[in-house]
């Protein structure tokens, strides 16, 4: 599975929406109702397990989580 796919599904279930649809450019923290802080963490939380990577506290910033795109490059730039 693509990334980009695995993060869709990600989302998909921590915010319980439809996100066949996204794509890169697809708005996330500060455009979608149900992107709040909880769902950060459990984004967070997920990326975690499904990427294999960390996220250390000094990297959470709301930069991350604007687009899916920015997710995505965070995600494939993580160590």
């Amino acid at each position: 599975m693509a990334k980009i796919d695995e993060l869709k599904t990600i989302l998909a279930e921590v915010l319980e929406i439809d996100t066949q649809a996204f794509d890169k450019e697809t708005q996330l923290l500060g455009a979608l109702p149900e992107f709040d802080s909880m769902a950060v963490v459990g984004v967070i939380t997920a990326m975690e397990e499904s990427f294999g990577i960390n996220v250390a506290d000094d990297d959470i910033d709301a930069t991350i989580f604007e687009t899916v795109g920015s997710l995505l490059n965070y995600i494939n730039q993580a160590p």
